[in-house]
């Protein structure tokens, strides 16, 4: 564990097993900012003056720390922004059905999901459903952790070649949860919450892999877990978030956003109003104009946190040569000259001093040029607001499978970079 914050593996390991969907890290986010004295607001309420608070808009949640802030006084805002989803497989709407004597669920895909990782696991389901109670609807987070759902691989025997198969994300991911005559799956969801199928007037659920988030390998020096892209972030920038000192002239924030798997575009997106309208209205409680709001929007800026490339050995000619990437390494800042990373020389400099002043080694990442390279909600947020934005991370192995590696120590040294970003000195 790195001094300068709270996070540790172990933490990481408890946070991702708490967190099957992006309303779970919510809630497991929530609870945590709540025991160290934050209020949640509600959008349609007023909002009070400094203080410590959180927002949650659906699978998103922006948190922040104004309480050393006086009335009128014009802040920067230091932003650490993340993602709640990762990409699964998630329940379509008509899902029931049977084949070969055989009860299914139909399954698509979300986001840039690895497909053949999500065979032969036990799965469970999680998100929430939308029911009718009384007079009114409300929403009721959903979380079977049994084994309903699996994914049956094809024999290789069955296979041309024995070279495996190439999945169809229409026909081949589809789990079966019984033999003919199991009944209605939306049932069997909405009675784990006391509920009837006819309750149910929608809902967004997924899978998640039942095996527990650990440490492994020699000394437990790596954590195998699902979901590190991007609960990685989530975890590590709460843990900034808290340990942060307060700093005359900093709001702190942290930003983290649903649908970043699908490009982001929602109501609760990073390319939605939400962090903008949050900022504003910071602004609003502290007695800001307008014109003062613009201002301090020219003084902040934000680090975009998502996972990065580590060097994976077996495959080092999928590399940039020249820019190793080591696994409890340190974190990763982002360059790629075509903007699917938002860092520039400005941001740049801004998390290069923040690592220096957590002490932590800093390795920097760029995309090998014949190969095309992901995004982040980096490039959005700086066009959504016109902030200062870097991309930074930490490194890891076996993005976007179902199950995925990191080193031990970099959560700590992720998280105590992105506490000096937040509270730079």
């Amino acid at each position: 564990m790195t001094a300068a914050t709270g996070a540790s593996a172990e933490g990481l390991c408890a946070f991702v097993d708490a967190s099957p969907s992006p309303f779970h890290v919510c809630r497991t986010v929530a609870r945590r900012l709540g025991d160290a004295g934050y209020t949640e607001l509600v959008e349609h309420d007023v909002w009070p003056g400094p203080g410590k608070y959180f927002v949650v808009r659906g699978g998103s949640i922006i948190a922040f720390d104004s309480s050393h802030c006086e009335h009128g006084e014009l802040p920067a805002f230091r932003i650490v922004g993340g993602h709640t989803d990762s990409p699964n497989l998630r329940v379509k709407q008509h899902h029931d059905a049977e084949s070969a004597g055989l009860a299914q669920v139909l399954l698509e895909p979300y986001g840039g999901a690895w497909l053949n990782s999500w065979l032969d696991r036990d799965l469970g389901v999680s998100g929430r459903i939308a029911v009718r109670e009384g007079g009114r609807v409300v929403h009721t987070l959903v979380r079977i952790d049994e084994p309903l759902l699996r994914v049956p691989q094809l024999a290789i025997h069955l296979s041309e070649n024995r070279k495996g198969v190439e999945l169809d994300p229409q026909r081949h991911l589809h789990a079966i949860w019984g033999t003919s005559g199991a009944g209605g799956f939306l049932s069997r969801v909405a009675a784990s919450e006391g509920y009837a199928a006819d309750d149910v007037l929608g809902f967004e659920l997924m899978t998640h892999d039942l095996a527990p988030s650990r440490t492994v390998g020699a000394d437990g020096a790596l954590v195998s877990a699902p979901r590190l892209d991007n609960q990685g972030t989530c975890y590590a920038g709460t843990e900034a978030l808290l340990a942060g000192a307060p700093v005359d002239g900093i709001v702190p924030v942290l930003a983290l956003f649903d649908h970043e798997e699908v490009g982001s575009g929602s109501d609760r997106g990073a390319a939605s109003d939400f962090l903008i309208t949050v900022l504003e209205r910071i602004g609003l409680s502290h007695s800001l104009s307008r014109e003062d709001f613009l201002r301090t929007l020219s003084l902040s800026a934000v680090a975009s946190g998502d996972m990065a490339h580590a060097t994976h050995p077996n495959y080092p000619d999928r590399h940039e040569p020249a820019h190793h990437i080591a696994v409890n390494g340190g974190p990763v800042l982002k360059v790629n000259q075509n903007l699917r990373y938002a860092s520039d020389s400005d941001g740049e400099a801004l998390f290069a001093v923040a690592a220096e002043q957590a002490g932590v080694p800093l390795q920097r990442y760029v995309h090998r040029a014949d190969l095309p390279c992901g995004s982040t909600i980096g490039p959005i947020t700086a066009a959504r607001t016109g902030l200062t934005t870097v991309d930074v991370g930490a490194p890891q192995l076996a993005m976007h499978s179902a199950r995925e590696l990191m080193g031990s120590a970099d959560i700590g040294y992720y998280s105590a970079a992105l506490a000096a970003f937040l509270a730079p000195t």
